[in-house]
């Protein structure tokens, strides 16, 4: 059997990205990722998170959003996808001296992604609280998951921004946005 996947970002995110300013630090890119989300809920394009991963030198290097409603993919997640366009785009598997900016705490399957992907630092916003508070289900997360990426040499950076994060889950729940957790049976 032949098949071929084809991954594709939305034209709004190209311009968000070719209209993005220099991101001096960590409270400014983590703006930049929360404006992400936060348009992807205005615009109905899919879940309500986004991330971006940086150099170490600052350099944004690439965005995803969470896709997995409009090219129906469970596993287009916004951190995997960004990590994807990262890798294709340093053409490298893996991205070391790399960072993750996440408009939320990853769930069970990005934090493997994370795990393979050789990222030395992931910055989130909201909690995995946070995001079952909005009806999503983030899988088996646990705390020996997270000191296990630690014991791999990857800084965790947890609630950056949380606030701002938090509302933007609960405007999608709010806007009647759905929630596509297979397990989870709900719907909104």
């Amino acid at each position: 059997m032949n098949a071929a996947i084809h991954i594709t970002q939305p034209d709004w995110l190209r311009q968000m990205v070719s209209n993005c300013p220099s991101l001096a630090d960590d409270q400014q890119r983590m703006a930049f990722v929360l404006d992400l989300a936060q348009e992807t809920v205005r615009r109905g394009y899919g879940g309500p998170f986004s991330a971006a991963v940086f150099a170490e030198s600052g350099q944004l290097i690439s965005v995803g959003v969470n896709s997995v409603l409009p090219q129906h993919n469970s596993v287009l997640h916004a951190e995997v996808v960004a990590l994807m366009f990262a890798e294709q785009y340093q053409q490298r598997h893996d991205l070391p001296r790399h960072s993750l900016f996440c408009s939320c705490a990853p769930c069970a399957m990005c934090l493997g992604a994370i795990f393979w992907s050789g990222v030395q630092r992931v910055v989130s916003a909201a909690t995995k609280a946070d995001a079952e508070a909005a009806g999503f289900d983030e899988g088996p997360v646990f705390p020996q998951t997270l000191d296990y990426l630690r014991k791999a040499g990857i800084e965790l950076v947890e609630g950056l921004q949380r606030q701002r994060a938090r509302q933007i889950l609960l405007d999608y729940r709010a806007g009647g946005g759905e929630i596509y957790n297979p397990l989870s049976g709900q719907k909104a």
